[in-house]
């Protein structure tokens, strides 16, 4: 086997490497993360959500950055940040 074929193989091999990575690892981590941010700036008042911690409430007030949620048992108010919302429930 010759020495000389070995860096290009080496090399390829890298590339291949960082090619399986990236497609799947790093690509659908990106659409997670987009589709997360999307669900987030189309909130509506009215929208049922869980937070991240588990907390479900609907949303009463909408600011840039900030939500302010009421929960169903006792009838609070919470204002959370954006990013703290996981998912919507119903629409």
């Amino acid at each position: 086997m010759p020495t000389q074929n070995q860096p290009i193989f080496s090399l390829v091999m890298m590339i291949a490497m960082l090619a399986i990575f990236w497609f799947l690892l790093i690509r659908p981590q990106k659409k997670q993360e987009q589709k997360l941010n999307e669900m987030r700036t189309n909130l509506k008042v009215g929208d049922k959500i869980i937070t991240v911690g588990g907390i479900v409430g609907e949303v009463v007030i909408i600011k840039e950055d900030f939500v302010t949620i009421e929960t169903t048992g006792m009838k609070n108010r919470i204002e959370l940040v954006k990013t703290s919302i996981g998912q919507v429930v119903e629409k």
